[in-house]
């Protein structure tokens, strides 16, 4: 064939066509370019069909499909089904993730406050763990920024009222644990098995269970959790509730306000260096962090009759039930704030508070338990969800739910008591984390009932240090639980009355 044969004339340049292939029109003649005028196109095409030119362009098209060839992942094919620890960007130059633990008194309005504190300087707080004791809280929060800026909160926080003491432990020889809810799709066949398996390797539980998924607990430090996580992927996280970490030093060394228990010698508070004289030397509490209770009349009753703020049982408050309430938000500075002020405008008591990422990726879930009506609280959730960055409120204290925190206790013994000591962990289904020569730490995982009685038992040893998470929930999917058997009726055929 010719190069001017009509079966050629669609191509342009000295490239042969086959006869076969219908004649494409040139973008000479789209573009309005009449035929019979040399075409600029064509004759710059021409040019360029050099011996050289034609052996690049072949290479470059061969090496176009080897790549076409190998499959390709996108970063969201990739991260898609991960949380906010998947994603691999490092911190800003100059930034680290610091832990400090926060020791204060029991009052109403403080996790507003020390929320607060953060809130202003633009400080996220990427995760959070009230300790729950009768009297007093260890809070244990994780967040990223210089060292200057950390020091700043830290001398900030101590400012506040009813504070106890503010210590950075980063540095420190600690013992560092989580806790996970994962839902994950998995129907009984393979896939389930595979989760069984993945479940025993990462020496999970299983807590619920349901025709269409399994709901895992597992606990350990921010690596184990990550690699759970990841491994289940694949098989589709439904829902996912994480607790914040909780941190104690290991060994005999204790926290700077010196553990609360029977067998330690109270410690003095450390007096905090006298700022200087001016307006702004101490934090100003806003009138949304404190909320106001001495004018209530001595007749009417209301939640902040219940005075165990941070008590060890949630159950049974006199007349108010206590709710949990799981909280969706925007991974944002600040939103931690918007949330607990708007219980505390409105007087109520948060008695657990668990702050951790949740299966979206850029969002975080709160849960919090507090008491109330049922009402009361279909208000408060109205009021939740008129927030900006608050996506989903739930309250799961009405539907069957898995409600499980993390206890870290560290106990005095020697040698002779220490076989005790772990004897009443396995029990309990605890393990060791830390051992020295006069002391032991135990990891215990449950309901807030399990925790008190083991508390309990461990009291006449003498209890240095606990921290202990927050309650997270998740709902069950089995849709059934004791609770609810409590309040049906029997399934037994009624006998006929003569």
């Amino acid at each position: 064939m010719l190069p001017g044969s009509p079966a050629a004339q669609g191509c342009g340049s000295g490239h042969l066509l086959p006869a076969a292939l219908p004649q494409v029109p040139s973008r000479c003649h789209s573009a309005g370019v009449s035929s019979s005028a040399p075409c600029p196109l064509r004759r710059q095409h021409h040019q360029s069909t050099t011996p050289a030119a034609q052996q690049r362009s072949f290479v470059t098209r061969a090496a176009q499909e080897a790549v076409a060839t190998v499959p390709t992942t996108t970063p969201t094919d990739t991260q898609k089904d991960f949380d906010v620890y998947s994603t691999q960007q490092p911190l800003d130059e100059g930034e680290e993730k610091h832990i400090i633990s926060v020791f204060v008194a029991d009052e109403a309005g403080i996790i507003n406050r020390v929320a607060g504190v953060f809130a202003r300087r633009g400080a996220n707080i990427e995760s959070l763990a009230v300790g729950l004791t009768i009297d007093k809280a260890l809070f244990t929060i994780e967040t990223s920024g210089t060292p200057r800026n950390v020091a700043n909160l830290v001398k900030q926080l101590s400012k506040l009222l009813k504070v106890r003491n503010v210590e950075d432990i980063t540095a420190c020889r600690r013992v560092e644990r989580e806790l996970v809810l994962c839902k994950v799709r998995a129907a009984p066949g393979a896939s389930r098995t595979e989760v069984m398996q993945l479940t025993d390797i990462f020496r999970a539980r299983v807590v619920d269970v349901s025709d269409v998924s399994l709901t895992i607990c597992a606990t350990g430090d921010a690596g184990k959790t990550y690699a759970l996580q990841r491994s289940l992927a694949k098989f589709g996280i439904i829902e996912l509730a994480r607790t914040g970490k909780i941190c104690l030093k290991r060994g005999e060394e204790l926290l700077e306000m010196g553990g609360w228990g029977e067998g330690i010698v109270p410690r003095l508070r450390k007096e905090a260096p006298k700022a200087e004289e001016g307006p702004d030397t101490r934090e100003a509490a806003s009138p949304g962090d404190v909320y106001d209770v001495t004018s209530a009349k001595d007749d009417e009753a209301g939640v902040w009759e219940v005075d165990n703020l941070l008590q060890a049982r949630h159950e049974g408050l006199n007349e108010f039930e206590a709710h949990t309430l799981s909280i969706t938000v925007a991974d944002i500075p600040g939103v931690l704030n918007h949330v607990t002020a708007v219980f505390a405008r409105r007087g109520y008591n948060v008695q657990s508070l668990a702050v951790g990422h949740c299966e979206a990726p850029g969002c975080s879930r709160i849960t919090m338990v507090v008491p109330g009506t049922d009402s009361g609280v279909a208000n408060l959730i109205k009021q939740l969800l008129k927030l900006i960055y608050v996506q989903k409120v739930e309250n799961l204290g009405a539907a069957p739910a898995v409600n499980r925190e993390i206890m870290l206790v560290k106990v005095k013994c020697n040698a002779a008591q220490r076989r005790e000591i772990t004897d009443i962990a396995d029990i309990f289904h605890g393990s060791v984390c830390d051992v020295s020569l006069g002391s032991i730490m135990l990891e215990i995982v449950g309901k807030e009932d399990k925790m008190a009685a083991a508390q309990t038992l461990l009291a006449p040893y003498g209890i240095l240090e606990i921290a202990r998470t927050g309650r997270v929930s998740l709902a069950r999917d089995s849709r059934v639980n004791t609770r609810l058997l409590g309040r049906m009726k029997s399934n037994a055929v009624n006998r006929p009355v003569y």
